[in-house]
């Protein structure tokens, strides 16, 4: 088996995250404060909290945590649970236990890193790119021709890293047609779902209405709270979800019981924290929307449809690389250029990056762009 490469992605932050003011390409939500988040804890979770046991956990995850999950989908139950100790566990995992050296998976790009290194480790992929130039749509006709024989696995995330981008409920029942055709599993990475600007386009789980759909999540992006480190993965296929469950005895064993008992109450008042995130967007976007307007002849950019990530284009003429390094050093503000999402299975989106609007220091960090652009 090919060893990984390099997280691109993950390498940049090590070096960077901690070391600037402004991190305005993070992927994540504002974090709630542990206090904040107590308050909300009914009497019932705060007891569970205060006597807490601080031993090993069950590896499928705290039962009362499973059951809470589950009823975040419309027709799943407890036992079509799997936590994990953060998404980036599930990811792994997943790919480990459907691929071997004989399949072929097709991933869509630009995406997640390890959603296409992980698979191509094991075994031949094909890279489906989402389209610049007509609104980052993806073309069902381009997965359906990159089907062989022996495809295994379609991956797929919506709202996307980095892009934003919603597909349309029919170009999704689209896939699944195929999907269903060609007895082909379906990952969906649905880490920035309830976060849509508008709730008539949020599209429906995938694994509840696929019987051989996987649904990644996690707490770390919607519901603000990354530093809790958990994931999980939901689906109908239990033999598959075993499977994944014995192979998570080689990497994590069990979540950390704290972390599963803050994540119980954040999901029993699910609506409160939802509520704190709609907010946050719907602030940072109004300045974000006027300050791309405002400059125009450096930027492209179109609202994202959902998440808390956008992918602009940078029209200046010294390219991207050089305006995120000399913004880093001049200003201390942290984004992400396009070269760490270049492919190996599809063309690379040049001058491009990521930025974020989920961090309640943005108006500062926004400042701090503009002053640079004025320079």
């Amino acid at each position: 088996m090919p060893s990984l490469p390099d997280f691109k992605l993950e390498t940049y932050f090590s070096k960077w995250e901690f070391n600037v003011k402004y991190n305005m390409c993070a992927s994540d939500m504002e974090s709630i404060p542990m206090q904040e988040l107590l308050s909300m804890a009914t009497d019932e979770d705060k007891k569970a909290w205060q006597n807490l046991h601080l031993g090993y956990t069950e590896t499928y995850g705290l039962p009362k945590l499973r059951e809470a999950i589950a009823n975040t989908y419309n027709s799943l139950k407890s036992n079509h649970i799997l936590t994990f100790a953060g998404a980036e566990e599930g990811i792994y995992i997943a790919m480990k236990c459907i691929l071997n050296n004989k399949d072929h998976a097709i991933v869509i790009n630009p995406n997640y890193q390890s959603s296409e290194t992980l698979p191509d480790s094991i075994c031949d992929i094909s890279g489906v790119s989402l389209d610049p130039k007509n609104d980052w749509n993806l073309d069902i006709n381009e997965i359906e021709s990159a089907i062989k024989s022996n495809t295994k696995l379609i991956s797929i995330n919506f709202p996307n890293n980095p892009t934003g981008k919603l597909i349309s409920r029919k170009k999704l029942n689209d896939l699944i047609i195929l999907a269903k055709k060609n007895d082909i599993y379906i990952f969906s990475d649905e880490i920035y779902r309830l976060m849509e600007r508008d709730e008539s386009k949020r599209l429906p789980q995938i694994s509840d209405i696929y019987e051989k759909g996987l649904s990644l999540n996690a707490m770390s992006k919607s519901y603000g709270m990354p530093g809790a480190r958990i994931g999980w993965i939901a689906s109908k296929d239990e033999n598959l979800l075993s499977k994944m469950e014995r192979m998570k005895h080689y990497l994590s064993i069990c979540n950390s019981a704290p972390s599963e008992v803050l994540s119980l109450i954040a999901l029993n008042q699910k609506e409160k924290i939802l509520e704190r995130t709609r907010r946050i967007l719907k602030d940072n976007l109004k300045l974000l929307n006027n300050f791309f307007s405002d400059n125009s002849h450096l930027f492209q950019w179109k609202e994202p449809d959902g998440g808390c990530i956008g992918y602009p284009k940078y029209l200046g003429d010294d390219g991207v690389e050089s305006f995120t390094k000399n913004l880093i050093k001049q200003e201390g503000v942290l984004l992400l250029p396009s070269s760490i999402y270049k492919s190996n299975f599809g063309p690379s989106t040049e001058n491009h990056f990521r930025i974020s609007y989920g961090r309640i220091n943005m108006p500062k960090a926004l400042d701090r762009l503009k002053r640079f652009i004025e320079k």
